[in-house]
């Protein structure tokens, strides 16, 4: 493990961006920070550098993607249904199965060098469907994991109609993070009709606004967010 440890996280709203710009975004960074990490190795304690941690939050235009695991049979559309929605595809290199992003869905990506924090990769995970549990707590929504199940759901003991409000999927290289959380707020969830979500056929998709049946902030949900995943991590904000 790295003995110079850097908690100081950087938050940005990157807003409205294409996926693919995203994604090359943030593999440029990932690279930059997996680099670092290789040259640290070589170097005395006192010539190592510190390794940075950010938290992105974006909005996507219409996309579904797949991971590595997922089946291209869980897209039920062709490529002209695909431009009738004026939706993209991509095949992606994060874990989980396929997955649907767009407008009013807020999309985390941290960045994270787990050195910093833990090199625990599933409680990882887990305190980042912690953030959401608790950021829908705070709107007077029980949520919480299914056994078996990636993710944060509603109705998840009982199960009489147990419905996924938020889907993660991540990649690690060297305790690298990348990838992360899609979280329902005003998504539009007619979108998710043409996919079968994370291979998963038998239960339902919400959102944050279906739930509360109102329109969301989404500023108000990224600071909740935000200060939850502080708060978990014991991370130090940069300004």
């Amino acid at each position: 493990m790295n003995e110079i440890i850097n908690k100081k996280v950087e938050f940005r709203d990157l807003g409205k961006m294409d996926y693919q710009e995203a994604w090359d975004f943030q593999e440029s960074i990932f690279a930059e920070i997996v680099s670092k990490k290789i040259k640290n190795r070589n170097l005395t304690l006192d010539l190592q550098e510190k390794t940075e941690n950010y938290v992105f939050f974006v909005e996507h235009p219409h996309v579904y993607t797949l991971g590595k695991s997922g089946k291209e049979e869980n897209l039920l559309l062709d490529e002209q249904g695909l431009q009738n929605h004026e939706a993209r595809y991509y095949k992606i290199n994060r874990g989980g199965d396929i997955t649907y992003h767009g407008p009013g869905q807020l999309v985390g990506y941290p960045i994270l060098d787990l050195d910093n924090f833990f090199t625990d990769i599933h409680k990882y995970l887990r305190f980042l469907e912690e953030a959401i549990i608790r950021t829908l707590l705070d709107y007077q929504i029980e949520s919480g994991r299914i056994e078996g199940l990636t993710g944060v759901w509603i109705d998840h003991i009982e199960q009489k109609n147990p419905r996924k409000i938020c889907a993660m999927g991540v990649k690690s290289s060297r305790w690298v993070t990348m990838h992360g959380f899609a979280f329902n707020i005003n998504t539009d969830l007619n979108f998710f009709n043409h996919i079968i979500p994370c291979g998963i056929d038998d239960k339902a998709v919400t959102s944050l606004s279906k739930e509360l049946e109102r329109e969301i902030n989404l500023n108000e949900v990224k600071e909740k967010v935000k200060n939850h995943l502080v708060d978990l991590f014991e991370m130090e904000l940069v300004n």
